[in-house]
């Protein structure tokens, strides 16, 4: 694979990850608590690299071809949101404070959830199948699923960077501003319902 269709990748990539989204959402409400930053992003590059495994070994097609599988994937991912969504609307974050961020087991909750935020989002799924395939060239030396998996570790490197920017950012501002982090954190949970609710919209069967 030449260099040029890495870096045209990786420009189209770029343009998708730092568009604002529930994983955005997500990394904020990681920076208002601090330390949950690197398990947030950790968990949902999980589910962006398991995204990526999937479609790279064929069964992306597979999943898309079998009837109803996304419309139950879309809606198991846009219930999880809403409950996440709803919990944030009842009980925003604040900043964490002393040793509030090392309590036992938060790093394996907040991983958890974020991989769950990525892996049952149906357009990751749908992205990697749209975009993958375009970029990868049959007379190259390497066999397809590498390209493709190379192709996604771009993506899972973009978004590494982009989501640590931004909980660390909104670390950097609302770690002494708790009133706006609470209003930040409703909106976060305001915006992942919102996914949610056009999720369903779209997973809903048409007349």
């Amino acid at each position: 694979m030449s260099l040029n269709i890495f870096a045209t990748f990786w420009a189209v990539s770029v343009l998708f990850v730092i568009t604002p989204g529930a994983d955005w959402a997500y990394a904020v409400s990681a920076g208002i608590r601090g330390r949950r930053i690197v398990p947030a992003v950790t968990g949902m590059l999980g589910g962006h690299l398991i995204a990526t495994l999937i479609v790279a070994a064929g069964m992306g097609k597979l999943i898309v071809g079998v009837p109803g599988v996304i419309s139950v994937l879309t809606i198991v991912g846009a219930g999880y949101l809403l409950w996440l969504g709803v919990g944030m609307l009842r009980y925003p974050e604040v900043p964490a404070t002393g040793d509030d961020g090392d309590d036992a087991g938060s790093w394996m909750k907040w991983a958890i959830k974020g991989f769950y935020i990525s892996g049952l989002n149906p357009k990751v799924f749908l992205l990697f199948l749209a975009l993958l395939p375009q970029f990868t060239d049959v007379r190259s030396a390497w066999p397809l699923p590498v390209q493709m998996s190379a192709l996604g570790l771009i993506h899972v490197l973009s978004c590494c960077v982009v989501y640590l920017i931004v909980g660390y950012s909104a670390r950097a501002v609302l770690q002494t501003r708790p009133q706006t982090a609470q209003r930040v954190s409703r909106v976060s949970g305001g915006l992942m319902i919102v996914i949610a609710v056009i999720l369903l919209v779209e997973a809903a069967p048409y007349p």
